[in-house]
């Protein structure tokens, strides 16, 4: 079993869309191991997304991730990583397959419904933020 990390932005909680993309993660083997919903701070999201601190879009991003409650969840599933980003489908929902997270639930390549970590190491670092 391994770990990641996926949040329902604040564009799919807005929506209502948190119990179907719950939904779809326990329907494709997913165990839900911890789970929350938050308002992400400024300094947490400022935080969180630190590694995309010096890039153009990075104001844009704190002020999405903070315009409404996130749902946070630990999930477990052998291959958990690259389980997740095969569920959640590619980062813009134009481009996503269908049937997958984004393509349902997502609107544009900044209000796409889900993140997921990108790395075993990167799901360790993101779980200990928040849990």
């Amino acid at each position: 079993m391994n770990n990641t990390l996926a949040l329902i932005k604040p564009d799919a909680m807005q929506k209502g869309f948190k119990d179907e993309i719950r939904k779809d993660i326990m329907d494709n083997g997913f165990v839900i191991a911890e789970e929350k919903t938050l308002y992400l701070s400024v300094e947490q999201a400022e935080g969180f997304y630190s590694i995309h601190k010096d890039k153009p879009f990075f104001e844009e991003l704190v002020e999405f991730m903070t315009s409404s409650e996130t749902h946070i969840m630990k999930l477990e599933k052998a291959n958990a990583v690259s389980e997740w980003r095969n569920l959640m489908g590619a980062t813009n929902p134009a481009e996503a397959e269908a049937g997958t997270i984004r393509a349902k639930y997502g609107t544009d390549i900044s209000m796409n419904a889900t993140h997921g970590s990108d790395s075993n190491e990167n799901a360790e670092i993101e779980i200990n933020f928040f849990f």
